[in-house]
Parts: structure tokens; C-alpha cells; sequence
């Protein structure tokens, strides 16, 4: 048997790496072994980036925040995308309504709708355009018909998106407005979920994957000075930079094309950190689970299309915000990362039984304590308030929940935009 140990101590005698590397070919034993052993210290290369680029942005976001130097107000106008939500709009429109100054419009999109959207929307004095149009269905096609809308009248000098199920915290609108407009760049403000009211354990837990995803991972790009992603809601864009791309598609996560296509075009996101949008994780196991199959769908889809564009695309304009993105776009879900860091481990512990062999073990497991740190240390600064330490236990029950998700992925991704049903809004 071989340890860790002996491979330092051999490293050190006068051979060195020679005697190092024919013991290692030695104790393999046989060509498979050694394939073996190859295949796996592959897999554990490949897990340490986007653990490594974990870690570095959860550590990062404990740096102080950069102040941003204030900006006047621009004129703006939200947009609010809307299918079905005459169950809850009216709180969300009323909570906007009252960031407005007289100079802003509210346009509401109610698209596709078969309820009392547009009727809801207008009760609150709120602009209602409708669109109906079976074929092309979903949130970028009814942006863009926002936008023609917008065009056609008189264009605002910043637009913001805010999803119709989405409370926006005050000072929120005007903050990311007059960012937007100062830098010529999108902007993201914090896009954070709730639990429902009677929340079931892997709730709890999805709420922390989700900090970790939009706020923390976000403030450690910011503080190194890097550019981050769009996340959904809270997006603020200054008019001719929103002109310059098309959002008219059906893609199930349309805000990260979105951000992958204004950072190639050189209009890179930026997070504002001191704003916060508030959205409710459903109540329904259902709609939960219809929830996080298109958002991690989504985001595996783009993961695979996306980083090798973006790696191209730094390497020609030779521009490291780029391969930035690209580093962080790389991490998979979270608990996507730990179910195959989990199978790389338990593969590495077999083969290791198997060649007495232990260095991708050790490998693995330092990899490991890497992915502990990174949670850990999130949660301690920016979730241990909300959510207490027992939400942690409740981790194995929530990767079990995820792992059909996972599996559906591989054998038929969801590609078109579903709706998920909602609770009731109540404004807090």
C-alpha cells in the first residue's frame, strides 16, 4: 500500500521524480488501473474549477462593499411581464408605483393571459399593453414587444425589469436607475427568494443555494472588481444598450443569454448590492419543482453553449471580464457541484480500494473542505440571520429532491418556457 506519505518521501530521495513516477506506474498493475487512475485525477481537475471559483467568491464577499460614487435620476420606465398574475400584481404594481416620480412610466405586458391581469393592472393606474400570440410564447417575446411599445412613444433614458411576482424594496429602482445610467452598463440588483409560510425542509435549504447563487457569489465578483450576471428581476439597462441586442425568444432563462450577449458586445453587468428585490418560493411541491427545473435546466443549457463562447471570445478581444464570466457561469447549480464532487469521491474510494491507490482521494476530499468553506463561510456572513443552523441537516434530504431533476436533464431537458403558479403577494 502506497500513502500520501510515501509519495512525499519518495519525491525527496535521490532519484526524485523518476523513482517517484516508476513507482507510480509500478503500483498501478495493469494498463486498466492506470486508466483508471487517469480518468479519475481528470474528473478531479475538472471539479477543482468551479469549486476554486466558489470558494474565491464566497471568501471575496466578505471584503467591505465598494460605494458606488451617486448619480442623478434618469428618467425610467418598468416593465412588467405578465401571464396569468391577477392573483398577486396588484401589490407588486402598488409597491412600484410609490418609487415612481411623475417623469416615469409603468408599463405592464399582460401576455397570454386567460384571467383578469390587464384588469388587475389598470385598477392600480398602471400602463396596460396586451399581447396575445400562441406561438411565441414567453418572457423575452413579451419584452420585446415592451420595448417596441417603448420605442414607439417616447423612449426613457433607463428601463427596468421587474417580474410580476417580484416585491421591490424602496430605494431599489432609483439606485440601479441612476447606475445604469451613470456607467452605460446593465445593472443587478440583489434578487432574493423567501420561504413560503409553511415551509417544507428543502425550502429552507433552496432559500440558502439561492443567496448563495444571486448575492453572495455577486458581492465576491464585485469586490475583485469583475463583472457579475443577470439574474432575472431587478434589472436595470440604459435604453441604447437594451436596443442593441434582441430579446425576442423563448429561452427558459432568457437573462443569462441576455447577460452573455451584452458582455461580449462590451456591456458587461454590474451589481448593485445595496437593493434588494424579494420574491416568494411556491408553496406547492408542484410548482416548486416546475420552478427549479426550468431555472437549473436553463442554467445547464447555457453553462454548456455559453462558456465555450465566452472562452473564445476573451481569447479574440483579449479581455479578462470575460473569462471571468466564464469562470463563474462554469459553476453548476450547488447542489448539482456536491452530488458529483459526492460520486467523484465514492468512484475515487473504490478504485483506491481496488490499486491501493489514494491520491485522488486526497484530492477529492481537499476538494471537499473547499466546498464546506465556501457555504460555511456565506452563511455565516449573510444567512445565519434568516436561516438557522438546523437548515443545514436538511441538505441530504434536499440533494434526494434534486436528483430527478438531474436525472430528467439527461434524458430530455426542458427547452420551452413553462409558467410556474403562484401564491398570493402580500406586500411586507
Amino acid at each position: 500500500m502506497i500513502t500520501v506519505i510515501d509519495w512525499v518521501q519518495l519525491s525527496k530521495t535521490k532519484p526524485g521524480y523518476m523513482t517517484l513516477f516508476a513507482t507510480f506506474s509500478a503500483s498501478l498493475g495493469s494498463p486498466a488501473s492506470f486508466l483508471v487512475q487517469a480518468i479519475l485525477l481528470t474528473i478531479t481537475g475538472l471539479l477543482l474549477i468551479p469549486v476554486a471559483v466558489l470558494l474565491v467568491e464566497c471568501l471575496a464577499a466578505q471584503w467591505p462593499t465598494r460605494q458606488l460614487a451617486a448619480a442623478p435620476r434618469p428618467s425610467l420606465a418598468v416593465l412588467v411581464p405578465a401571464h396569468n398574475e391577477a392573483l398577486g400584481i396588484q401589490p407588486v404594481l402598488n409597491q412600484i408605483l410609490a418609487e415612481l416620480q411623475p417623469n416615469d412610466r409603468l408599463v405592464v405586458i399582460a401576455d397570454n393571459c386567460t384571467d383578469e391581469t390587464a384588469a388587475a393592472a389598470r385598477a392600480t393606474g398602471a400602463t396596460v399593453i396586451e399581447r396575445q400570440d400562441s406561438e411565441r410564447r414567453g418572457k423575452g417575446y413579451a419584452l420585446d414587444y415592451g420595448l417596441q411599445f417603448l420605442a414607439e412613444t417616447a423612449p426613457p433614458e433607463v428601463v427596468v425589469i421587474i417580474d410580476a411576482d417580484c416585491l421591490v424594496q424602496p430605494g431599489t429602482l432609483e439606485r440601479i436607475a441612476a447606475t445604469a445610467a451613470a456607467t452605460g452598463r446593465p445593472v443587478q440588483a440583489t434578487y432574493l427568494m423567501e420561504r413560503p409560510a409553511q415551509p417544507r425542509p428543502q425550502d429552507a435549504v433552496s432559500a440558502l443555494a439561492f443567496l448563495v447563487k444571486n448575492w453572495v457569489r455577486p458581492q465576491g465578483l464585485d469586490r475583485l472588481g469583475f463583472p457579475g450576471i443577470l439574474t432575472g428581476t431587478g434589472m436595470a439597462f440604459p435604453w441604447p444598450v437594451l436596443r442593441s441586442v434582441s430579446l425576442a425568444s423563448g429561452n427558459i432563462v432568457e437573462d443569462m443569454q441576455l447577460s452573455m450577449d451584452l458582455a461580449i458586445a462590451g456591456y458587461p453587468t454590474l451589481f448593485c448590492p445595496n437593493t434588494k428585490v424579494i420574491g416568494l418560493l411556491p408553496q406547492q411541491a408542484a410548482a416548486a419543482k416546475s420552478q427549479r427545473t426550468r431555472w437549473e435546466h436553463g442554467h445547464l443549457q447555457t453553462l454548456l453553449t455559453q462558456v465555450p463562447r465566452l472562452l473564445q471570445e476573451a481569447i479574440q478581444q483579449k479581455r479578462a471580464d470575460l473569462l471571468v464570466i466564464a469562470l463563474d457561469l462554469s459553476v453548476p447549480p450547488l447542489s448539482l457541484l456536491v452530488m458529483l464532487w459526492g460520486l467523484a469521491l465514492l468512484l475515487a474510494l473504490m478504485a483506491g480500494w481496488l490499486t491501493q491507490i489514494w491520491l485522488p482521494v486526497t484530492l477529492l476530499s481537499v476538494e471537499g473542505m473547499m466546498l464546506l468553506t465556501a457555504v460555511l463561510t456565506a452563511w455565516l456572513k449573510f444567512g445565519r440571520t434568516d436561516l438557522p443552523a438546523l437548515t443545514l441537516l436538511a441538505v441530504p434530504f434536499y440533494l434526494l429532491w434534486k436528483i430527478p431533476l438531474y436525472v430528467a436533464y439527461a434524458i430530455r431537458p426542458q427547452t420551452k418556457w413553462v409558467r410556474t403558479e403562484r401564491d398570493a403577494v402580500s406586500k411586507s
